[in-house]
């Protein structure tokens, strides 16, 4: 799953004079990020770079050349690196309420409403979601290598981000270049998706036209690899939506109780069954089955990502696969009133289509 693009971390940026420790804590962690940068063309022509990290951070400078080919705003994004310890850059919380697979989210100044909130330290992650578990809500806690300050901030890139392979390095980059080119207030759901939809596209081309420098495989060989991880995600995603919307319309049938609480089980049950059985490249399938959190608000997060997936193929159809095209729509939409109404009309110039109203944790 995408990294999520953790847009609650502008929030430090206009709410200076806020006082409270959450806030607190992003400040200090964020200025820590930005203090450790080091230029990477230094980096590339420092002798003393190991080979492995010069190649990698090589990867990076020519895929950010790729992106400003196809539209993206690269900015000063990733034109750094920081050797940021641990497995992750920050820890993200997502939280739904009772009889509810529709994330609680959180609002922010300027940035809106958001699924999700950041913490670089995860121990207040999970104090975090203790809280929220007291309050009776259901809680996903999950590990994130990259964020976006949408373009902000000149983000770095971090050694989370390079301990991934390398598809997943080139994946996340334009992911998160998208977040830095448009973003819609009050719609991660939005922007999450087309991030996700862009950023595995533009890797499978890019991979196709350039492969990777250093690795022995054939362009072809790791687009197909790409390609294979798509599919695999597709097939995950679907069968992940048909177990969510299985429990929302539980939720919107069944009074709370036992008898709802027994249903909700077996609905999670048949669903790792469905997950067991499929034909994956990438996972054993029965292994992925057990292991996959399956609560309301890792669904919830899920289906952020996901939900409009089939809407986007559609629209990189209508314009003839021109990838290109898709994110000059994306740009224009994100400038216009209702930007979700605009991107997914047959001309991308409006339709009655409209954002969906949904409540946040304040």
């Amino acid at each position: 799953m995408r990294s999520p693009g953790l847009v609650t971390l502008l929030a430090l940026l206009v709410v200076a004079s806020t006082s409270g420790c959450y806030y607190g804590h992003l400040a200090a962690g964020q200025t820590r990020l930005l203090w450790g940068r080091q230029p990477i063309v230094q980096l590339i022509e420092d002798p003393a770079t190991p080979e492995p990290l010069r190649q990698r951070l090589d990867l990076v400078r020519q895929v950010r050349a790729y992106a400003r080919t196809l539209g993206l705003d690269v900015g000063e994004q990733y034109t750094s690196y920081v050797p940021w310890p641990g497995d992750r850059l920050v820890t993200t919380v997502v939280a739904t309420r009772p009889g509810e697979v529709e994330a609680a989210g959180f609002r922010f100044p300027l940035i809106g409403r958001v699924p999700y909130k950041g913490f670089f330290d995860q121990a207040a992650a999970e104090r975090e979601a203790e809280d929220l578990r007291a309050q009776g809500l259901d809680v996903c806690v999950v590990p994130v290598a990259a964020y976006s300050t949408l373009g902000w901030l000149a983000d770095p890139v971090t050694e989370p981000m390079l301990r991934s392979d390398d598809l997943d390095l080139v994946e996340t980059l334009l992911h998160e270049l998208v977040h830095a080119t448009a973003y819609i207030p009050d719609d991660a759901e939005f922007n999450e998706g087309v991030a996700n939809f862009i950023g595995r596209e533009a890797a499978a081309r890019y991979l196709a036209e350039h492969g990777v420098a250093h690795d022995e495989r054939a362009a072809e060989a790791l687009a197909r690899e790409l390609r294979e991880r798509t599919r695999d995600s597709r097939q995950l995603a679907e069968a992940l939506q048909q177990v969510r919307a299985e429990v929302e319309a539980l939720y919107s049938g069944e009074p709370a109780g036992p008898e709802r609480d027994a249903q909700r089980r077996h609905i999670e049950q048949r669903g790792r069954t469905t997950l067991a059985q499929l034909s994956l490249a990438g996972y054993e399938a029965p292994e992925l089955a057990e292991r996959i959190p399956l609560g309301d608000a890792c669904l919830a997060l899920r289906g952020t990502y996901t939900d409009d997936l089939p809407r986007h193929e559609a629209v990189l159809a209508d314009l003839d696969g021109d990838l290109t095209a898709f994110i000059r729509r994306l740009v224009r939409a994100a400038e216009r009133e209702e930007p979700r109404a605009v991107f997914f009309a047959p001309d991308g110039a409006g339709s009655t289509v409209s954002n969906r109203p949904t409540p946040s944790l304040d």
